[in-house]
């Protein structure tokens, strides 16, 4: 399924031009074309997807799997010394595509910082709260 004005879609079908990295029948990775350190890549399923919410199973395996091989082609290849993989989901999380994707961000030493946060400290109870609320949504 495509979705007619989706960007993802077009590019991940090949209606638009990119910079292909891989492709399979499902998904197309590229370099994205803001890239945040050299050799940022866009895995995109030919499918459109939302958000990681829609994804089957099948598709959330792939995507991963897939993942671990595009950063261990950028170490290899392009000298990384690890890479960050980042899924967003909503506009509260940044996503701005509304079309599943996840990138691959090679890190290098000395590189610039990103994908950081500073830790929290959880008042007395909350994290078991927390659980308790996830929990029952898991069942």
């Amino acid at each position: 399924m495509r979705e007619e004005n989706c960007i993802f879609c077009k590019i991940a079908n090949g209606d638009i031009g990119a910079a292909t990295v891989y492709e399979d029948d499902d998904f197309r990775v590229i370099l994205d074309l803001g890239p945040a350190s050299k050799g940022h890549a866009l895995i995109l399923p030919k499918k459109h997807y939302r958000d990681i919410c829609e994804a089957d199973e099948r598709v959330m395996s792939r995507l991963f799997s897939l993942a671990a091989k595009i950063g261990a082609a950028m170490k290899k290849g392009l000298g990384a010394t690890g890479f960050n993989v980042v899924q967003n989901n909503g506009t509260s999380a940044g996503q701005t595509v509304f079309h599943l994707h996840v990138h691959v961000i090679p890190r290098y030493e000395n590189g610039p910082a990103m994908v950081t946060w500073e830790p929290g400290s959880p008042a007395e109870g909350e994290l078991e709260q927390t659980a308790k609320v996830l929990r029952a949504e898991l069942m």
